[in-house]
């Protein structure tokens, strides 16, 4: 599950790291009260940040023609204005595809002045199955431009989980980071509470990018995150109800949400060979022979190792619903799985939607002789793949045919 910026923030100030002052908006005249209230604060500039769940922002274009997600504002009049031309418009970033996201909400923030731009993050780091904390010196871009160009830039601290993040680790990154004095204090508690938050919160992902160095309103240098980013573990969301509250599903693809309710694990894609497949591993090798034989994979479509019925005709409805599907590949390994019960389930789904679409199946495994029978007495027209690539061969050639 992913967070927009604001709610990313909420998180982050609860483990003491420092964000500059904001309110999330819904209407351009609240934008425009919240602008009245910091500027009144002593505040000298405002930002009016679009809130989807999508990088590159500040560089989208709405279709309305406005240009940019994010916008510098010197007045509350220019924060209404900037507002009204960002709420109930559609953003396209390099991010949300040519269909772009609609913006529902803006962020009206504090726009400090920044000194310099830093980049940092903590995630799971799947070779040694340990949390890191990512940092580097050149924030504000995006850290795939920084691996590819200047890798040496990117600094990694893997941290023992039994121990947590320890204040020696974060002055070690902060020296990394050319930080002195007073920041290094500033950069060692602040380092410490992106991690707690990425712990307590079982995130896959914490991101603040920019990590700035500002001027504080006594003069001094200040660390705050002017920006953020987090994604969450859907396994650990049981344990927090109050950031499971926090879910916009008007940010998430229809089809994934109804996926969802049925426990299948679902992703659509731009292709016409719809997959259903069960196993994660064996879902992407599918994706994968279906592109090798000259086709596109339409979703990734995962019912689980021990699927039922319901859950099988659930599959077909959502593969259905998308317009771009012109045939289908069952790709089902009984090893938990019966593959009768799967023969079965398919059998009623097409029955129940009545499937005019090429369906090619491949069985193997745990009771495969039953499930062919059950294929083979049904009556439907339903094309048998006798290996993995026996099938993408069949389902491909059903489709440019």
């Amino acid at each position: 599950m992913n967070l927009h910026e604001y709610q990313a923030k909420q998180l982050l100030q609860r483990h003491g790291v420092a964000v500059p002052a904001s309110e999330v908006c819904e209407t351009p005249e609240a934008a425009r009260a919240v602008a009245d209230k910091l500027f009144a604060a002593g505040e000298k500039l405002m930002v009016v940040k679009s809130q989807i769940h999508a990088g590159g922002r500040g560089k989208g274009t709405f279709k309305s023609g406005f240009q940019g997600g994010v916008k510098l504002c010197k007045s509350a009049q220019d924060v209404e204005d900037k507002a009204r031309a960002m709420l109930g418009q559609v953003l396209v970033t390099k991010q949300t595809g040519p269909d772009g996201r609609l913006v529902r909400k803006v962020l009206v923030a504090a726009a400090p002045d920044i000194r310099k731009e830093l980049y940092l993050a903590v995630l799971l780091d799947r070779a040694t199955g340990r949390p890191m904390v990512m940092a580097s010196t050149e924030g504000g871009v995006d850290i795939e431009e920084v691996a590819a160009s200047t890798p040496e830039k990117i600094i990694k601290e893997s941290i023992d989980p039994s121990l947590g993040f320890q204040a020696w680790q974060g002055r070690k990154i902060a020296a990394a980071l050319g930080l002195r004095g007073e920041l290094m204090g500033q950069a060692t508690k602040l380092l410490k509470g992106v991690y707690d938050t990425w712990w307590a919160s079982d995130a896959s992902l914490v991101e603040v990018n920019p990590l700035c160095i500002i001027d504080g309103r006594d003069g001094k240098p200040q660390l705050v995150a002017v920006d953020a980013k987090m994604s969450l573990d859907d396994n650990g969301l049981f344990r927090h109800a109050d950031i499971l509250a926090m879910r916009d599903l008007g940010e998430e693809a229809p089809l994934e949400i109804e996926a969802g309710k049925f426990s299948l694990n679902y992703i659509k894609l731009d292709g016409s060979i719809a997959c259903l497949v069960n196993g994660a591993g064996l879902a992407m090798a599918t994706m994968d022979i279906i592109k090798h034989f000259g086709g596109e994979p339409a979703n990734f479509l995962d019912v689980g190792g021990g699927a039922s019925k319901d859950q099988v005709a659930a599959a077909f409805r959502i593969i259905l619903a998308d317009p771009s599907v012109r045939g289908i590949l069952v790709n089902i390994f009984g090893g938990i799985m019966d593959c009768n019960v799967i023969a079965t389930g398919i059998v009623e789904a097409v029955r129940e939607t009545g499937l005019k679409l090429p369906l090619v199946v491949r069985l193997e495994g745990n009771n495969v002789a039953a499930g062919k029978k059950t294929l083979a007495e049904s009556g439907l027209t339903i094309i048998g793949g006798d290996t993995m690539a026996d099938a993408a061969q069949k389902v491909v050639k059903a489709v440019v045919a």
